[in-house]
């Protein structure tokens, strides 16, 4: 999980933020769009009040939280997903889930850019490619964006790693990557990256790395595909 405390002493007071409750503010950085900032910077001439302070801890109620991640086939099927919280305990409950989200939005067009609806308030945020349909869901009070960014970032991820070949069949031969991209992107729930060539690179990476028994073409392929994409992105 990506948490970083960022010292702004010189567009804070800091005497206005030793005592607390400290403001959590998104902030953007190569690693994730919005990300959490914890507690402020305390000087050694105040560390007498450091029995004040409370621990630093996340604010789940500012940062960005991701419910879940799925990706379905054209029939409704399980492809990838996963999931960050206990709101669907079982797995009978997951399905009736992914049922609903299918059936409500397996209607629209969403093949151009992706779309957005609600359910069991939820926001779901979603896009459809050939036979696969990508979904990422939140809180019905999050901010779009931010699961949009998730939901782009997934899904270049994917065609970078399919090699543009982002299909049902295809997804299924290389369905290792795909779940080590979830990985990636987010971890209990947190926002960790949503640049999809950095997550395909990271992917490649580990894969070659680790020696796992994935074809070495695919691997090199997606890592060769990954790095000519981030080098033209930061050449923008």
């Amino acid at each position: 999980m990506v948490t970083e405390l960022i010292v702004l002493s010189k567009a804070l007071n800091a005497e206005d933020y030793t005592t607390g409750p400290w403001p959590s503010v998104p902030v953007v950085n190569s690693a994730a769009k919005f990300i959490c900032i914890c507690g402020p910077a305390v000087s050694s001439a105040r560390t007498e009040k450091k029995n004040r302070m409370a621990p630093f801890a996340l604010d789940h109620d500012s940062c960005p939280v991701i419910k879940n991640i799925l990706l379905l086939d054209s029939e409704g099927k399980r492809v990838a997903v996963k999931y960050y919280c206990d709101e669907w305990p079982t797995n009978s409950a997951k399905l009736a889930f992914e049922k609903s989200v299918f059936t409500k939005t397996q209607k629209t067009n969403a093949r151009t850019e992706a779309d957005i609806t609600l359910l069991d308030n939820n926001i779901i945020i979603y896009k459809f490619v050939q036979d696969l349909h990508f979904f990422v869901t939140g809180a019905v009070d999050e901010n779009e964006l931010i699961l949009a960014s998730v939901l782009q970032g997934f899904f270049d991820a994917v065609t970078v790693l399919l090699r543009n070949n982002v299909e049902h069949r295809e997804a299924l031969e290389n369905l290792d990557l795909i779940l080590l991209c979830l990985d990636e992107i987010v971890d209990g729930g947190m926002v960790l990256e949503t640049d999809g060539n950095v997550i395909a690179l990271k992917v490649a990476s580990h894969n070659m790395d680790d020696g796992t028994s994935l074809s070495e073409q695919t691997i090199s392929q997606a890592l060769a595909t990954a790095r000519e994409h981030l080098t033209r992105s930061l050449l923008r």
